[in-house]
């Protein structure tokens, strides 16, 4: 008796936990304002997604580079890449991204080979741009100098940026509340202006040209979202000295100071209008001054260039072009 009697308390304690987690549950993951949403969709006039999301595939043809995007990963065609003979090897292009490596890799005057890498011939779906990025993106760079002394691969620009400051010891804090600032920016640059700005761009130059009502929506979206990011890049410059850590130059300002660059001189719309202008970025004040102060340093313009034009470090072809 004893014992069936435990057993059926027991059981009744479960009851009741199993009852309290699913009530609690239910509470947590109801949220009215989704459930108001559902009970005022018209099935008549709204949209509705279909069942599964390769139905509207067709739907972004038109699209500067609807051709490169696919839902699966992986190497493409056996191609390898091109190797030189520095201790670093960088596989690139000259966009926001691949601009932060560049001015890096020219702030510490490394001995490096840089290579175009072309979205046109779909190089970063290579088997040997997969073999050191898997994820197809720039930049991607091999150290073949890495830990141990052992070659290593390196993507994603931040993890990049962060790797040879550190192994170099420049451009990051040393003082741990300055290094974690440091990394703070970094970071928001890495999850919110970086992104962000590149939805931008995609609704407001890149998206179909047809798809009006689309391009209003997104270029509002994500137009608005890169004001407030801008917004929160000015306010933090009006209180510092110089640079995104006050004033010392580091790495955040490398990584933010391309994507701030593209909006105010990039991104121009077919019929003429330019990011500048719509975004209206002549308001940020301080980050302009900021962004002025880095476009001022020769490493940093260089940097810009590299893997422009279809060339690894186009200054040094022009300076064999003045020899002959």
């Amino acid at each position: 008796f004893h014992i069936i009697a435990a057993d059926r308390h027991n059981f009744m304690n479960r009851l009741a936990q199993s009852n309290l987690i699913t009530s609690t549950r239910n509470r947590l993951f109801s949220f009215p304002f989704i459930n108001r949403k559902m009970s005022e969709f018209n099935s008549e006039t709204d949209w509705k997604p279909p069942a599964k999301v390769e139905t509207l595939y067709a739907a972004t043809a038109g699209n500067k580079f609807a051709d490169m995007n696919r839902p699966t990963a992986g190497a493409r065609d056996e191609r390898e890449l091109p190797v030189g003979t520095a201790p670093v090897q960088l596989y690139s292009l000259a966009t926001p991204n691949g601009h932060k490596v560049g001015i890096l890799f020219e702030e510490l005057e490394l001995d490096y080979d840089a290579h175009f890498i072309s979205f046109s011939k779909r190089d970063q779906f290579s088997k040997g741009f997969v073999d050191i990025n898997p994820n197809s993106k720039i930049p991607a760079v091999v150290d073949r100098d890495g830990p141990g002394g052992e070659p290593l691969n390196l993507f994603e620009s931040g993890s990049i940026m962060q790797y040879f400051a550190e192994k170099h010891g420049k451009f990051l804090p040393t003082d741990p509340r300055k290094r974690a600032e440091c990394f703070n920016w970094i970071h928001w640059q890495m999850a919110g202006l970086g992104p962000m700005c590149g939805n931008f761009g995609h609704f407001f130059v890149y998206a179909p040209a047809d798809k009006k009502e689309t391009r209003d929506y997104g270029a509002a979206r994500y137009g608005m979202e890169v004001q407030r990011l801008c917004s929160v890049l000015d306010q933090h410059l009006a209180t510092t000295n110089a640079f995104m850590v006050g004033d010392e130059y580091t790495i955040a300002d490398m990584v933010i100071f391309p994507w701030y660059h593209q909006l105010t001189v990039g991104y121009t719309h077919a019929s003429g209008v330019n990011a500048a202008a719509f975004l209206s970025t002549d308001q940020y004040t301080h980050a302009n001054a900021w962004a002025d102060r880095l476009r001022a340093r020769p490493q940093v313009m260089r940097g810009m260039k590299v893997t422009s034009g279809g060339v690894g470090k186009p200054w040094l072809e022009a300076k064999e072009e003045d020899k002959a």
